[in-house]
């Protein structure tokens, strides 16, 4: 395993040696010595091709946030929303696959989503702080402040996700703001 760094401050690859034989494949998921957070909960989600889930986020229990891919291919986009960051506003976006070993870390202070890019697509979340629906937030995959290119034009989303605020109206209101802000610098 060997860790990437990106320009986005605390967000980074891992790639993991992938072991292929003819019964298959094995590769490790995690070191400690790569993410010295505290993982406490794991989840595992399962999208379908053109399913997008996200741009998601915590407003109170903001999650530090080791995704991998079990099964299929996806596109990873985490957008930082940390305030005083050099990349405030900006998206990183990754392919993860099963095959190509790669896993990515997100700090606190990102929204995060995927789009499910093979028929099956299943992945695996390890996060700091447990799931809290009362504080979820979303802001829209298509925003056009956010000049996200999701290589979609009509994915298939959630009622959630299709109310989801810009972000303009995320910035707009001091209320969430500030208290995502003040969580993603816990």
């Amino acid at each position: 395993m060997n860790k990437i760094k990106t320009k986005f401050r605390g967000l980074f690859i891992v790639n993991s040696k992938v072991y292929r034989d003819k019964r298959g494949w094995l590769k490790e998921e995690f070191k400690k010595k790569f993410i010295k957070k505290n993982l406490i909960f794991t989840l595992v989600s399962n999208s379908k091709r053109n399913v997008l889930r996200g741009l998601h986020m915590q407003t109170k229990k903001s999650q530090d946030k080791f995704l991998s891919v079990l099964k299929g291919k996806v596109l990873d986009v985490a957008v930082d929303l940390r305030k005083n960051s050099k990349t405030y506003g900006k998206h990183f976006k990754i392919i993860l696959s099963e095959k190509n070993g790669k896993h990515l870390f997100v700090p606190k202070g990102f929204a995060h989503g995927i789009l499910g890019l093979d028929k099956e697509n299943i992945l695996h979340y390890a996060c700091s702080n447990y799931r809290d629906p009362k504080s979820e937030l979303s802001i829209k995959w298509n925003d056009t402040d956010l000049k996200i290119n999701w290589g979609v034009k009509k994915p298939v989303i959630s009622k959630k996700d299709k109310l989801a605020l810009t972000f303009k109206d995320f910035e707009k209101n001091k209320k969430w703001k500030k208290l995502y802000l003040l969580v993603a610098v816990e």
